[in-house]
């Protein structure tokens, strides 16, 4: 396994919403971290992955880089003592620890709502950001294509993708019950991102009024026509709020929706709202007008659904799965670590190769000088064969440092390279 893969991670099961929300990274401040924090210090293999309910750094360096990581974003997002935040981060730093933690996540094991459908499409665009900044080395490249095939392994042979068990799931199992205090139920959905697009699918089918808004009205029209919602301009939307028995809102922006939004539903009865974003787009004040209550992301059950609990039991398959993908991906590591090696021996036996066909074949006809080529490499192809075997053999026991000094010994693999 590679050596200094880590991970720093903040997520919903030590951190809550209102500690993540100052800490969210958005997409532009990952791709400048990206591009600007290898300028800093010694980082490799870098990746970030910030959804609504983790802010997580991937990278490889000799040491903990922990400090300088809270410090970089407490800079870009003008906090005050950033490292104060530290204790509600874990760090992992043993290579293949980090690197079974990213497996679980990817795979959803580690999701607030268990198997989570949308991680792993959150995980794709962390490492296609990572790769567009080169910042992918082939140890990553390697693990998240592994990771991959094992998601893909996970859908074909387990049930653990089945249903339609996600955040946007949860909430809307939630909303249809919290309808239920309602005659003519009007539902408002604000926001078509990722989580927004796929509660309005969940809702298509709702017995109640669903409407949807968005900033981008091209986004709006596309998903109310697929799943046939009608719609609302986002200008003014605010004065529209008093009409909705229940408002959920996944706008990435703090504080959009505030007291003085709803003071005029003081009075008029119960009021839901449902707040799905990180940083919260809902002022946590509005609890304080009368009727009115609020959900946001930390409070969704995740153990209200069948689907939910298909996936709990498909739990030790998905990470059998995970088991077998890790022993693979770490085989391939250990091979990876030898492999400088045996590009070295090969070197070297071809060098010396070239030395004695040019010592023997001075004069000699073009055929003959075609057969001693060719079999003077079979005879370096056979002699490499039983080193190279032994050497990934060594691998797999974990011994193939002894092995690597040996061979280094015997051929002085280790020598300055001497000019022809």
């Amino acid at each position: 396994m590679k050596e200094g893969f880590k991970v720093l991670s903040l997520s919903y099961k030590k951190a809550p919403v209102e500690i993540r929300e100052v800490l969210s990274v958005s997409d532009s401040l990952a791709a400048e971290f990206l591009l600007e924090f290898p300028h800093t210090t010694e980082v490799n293999d870098l990746m970030v992955l910030s959804t609504c309910n983790r802010t997580e750094i991937y990278y490889s360096a000799e040491k903990s880089l922990s400090t300088e990581i809270l410090v970089y974003l407490g800079l870009k997002k003008g906090l005050q003592n950033p490292t104060q935040y530290l204790q509600y981060f874990d760090e992992i730093l043993s290579a293949e620890k980090a690197s079974e933690y990213l497996f679980r996540v990817s795979m959803g094991l580690e999701a607030q709502v268990v198997g989570d459908l949308q991680i792993i499409n959150q995980i794709k665009r962390a490492y296609q950001a990572s790769a567009d900044a080169n910042m992918a080395g082939p140890f990553l490249h390697r693990l998240l294509h592994t990771i991959f095939f094992a998601n893909k392994r996970v859908v074909q042979e387990t049930a653990f993708r089945d249903g339609a068990a996600s955040v946007s799931y949860a909430t809307a199992e939630l909303v249809k019950t919290l309808a239920q205090a309602f005659v003519d139920t009007k539902v408002l959905v604000m926001g078509i991102g990722e989580i927004g697009e796929d509660l309005a699918k969940h809702l298509t089918d709702a017995p109640f009024s669903v409407t949807l808004t968005n900033r981008s009205e091209a986004k709006l029209m596309e998903v109310a026509e697929s799943c046939g919602l009608s719609t609302l301009p986002f200008v003014g939307i605010k004065e529209k709020l008093s009409e909705f028995d229940i408002v959920i809102s996944s706008l990435p922006v703090k504080d959009f929706i505030d007291v003085t939004d709803i003071a005029s539903a003081e009075g008029s009865g119960l009021k839901y709202f449902i707040d799905l974003s990180i940083p919260r787009s809902i002022s946590p004040a509005i609890e304080s007008v009368a009727g009115v209550n609020l959900y946001n992301i930390d409070e969704i059950q995740d153990k209200t659904s069948q689907a939910v609990q298909k996936r709990v039991d498909a739990i030790p398959q998905v990470e059998a799965i995970v088991s077998e993908s890790m022993a693979e991906f770490t085989d391939w590591s250990r091979e990876m670590e030898v492999s400088p090696t045996i590009q070295k021996l090969k070197n070297a036996l071809e060098e010396i190769r070239q030395e004695e066909l040019k010592k023997h074949l001075k004069n000699v006809s073009p055929e003959v000088e075609m057969f001693a080529n060719k079999f003077s490499k079979s005879i370096t192809n056979k002699i490499m064969k039983l080193p190279v075997l032994q050497l990934k053999a060594a691998c797999q026991r974990g011994e193939a440092e002894t092995l690597i000094d040996v061979l280094n010994d015997l051929f002085n693999l280790e020598k300055d390279p001497v000019k022809q």
